[in-house]
């Protein structure tokens, strides 16, 4: 049996700023990347270009707590997702505008995010 190297969990890895001058994530290699998501299943892929995913909380101050947080781990690793709060509901857009699409930095934010849900206590 061969060796190799443990997989670096996406949400362990920093996003790395992009100038463009990259082609976006497309076909396989795009499939590829969004079965790393540990919740996958609910970050959905937007005609290759975008991923989303809704969050539910009880109420608007716990939704407007983990907005917070968010932005926060945005600023942190210098990729900013489209944020969208509501009563008890916040949706997460993101995409890498420099490309017009999807790069890894793109997953490796969705994982942080899904991280940081799971450590607040909430499905």
């Amino acid at each position: 049996m061969l060796w190799s190297p443990p997989m670096t969990s996406l949400a362990d890895k920093t996003c790395v700023p992009c100038r463009g001058g990259i082609p976006p994530l497309k076909g396989k290699e795009l499939v590829d990347i969004h079965h790393q998501l540990p919740e996958f299943a609910h970050w959905n892929v937007v005609n290759e270009h975008h991923i989303v995913r809704a969050y539910k909380f009880p109420d608007f101050r716990s939704a407007l707590a983990f907005v917070n947080r968010v932005g926060e781990i945005a600023e942190e690793q210098g990729h900013h997702p489209d944020i969208l709060l509501g009563w008890g509901k916040v949706e997460i857009t993101t995409w890498t505008h420099a490309v017009d699409g999807l790069t890894e930095s793109d997953f490796i934010l969705a994982a942080k995010i899904d991280r940081l849900r799971q450590v607040s206590g909430h499905p």
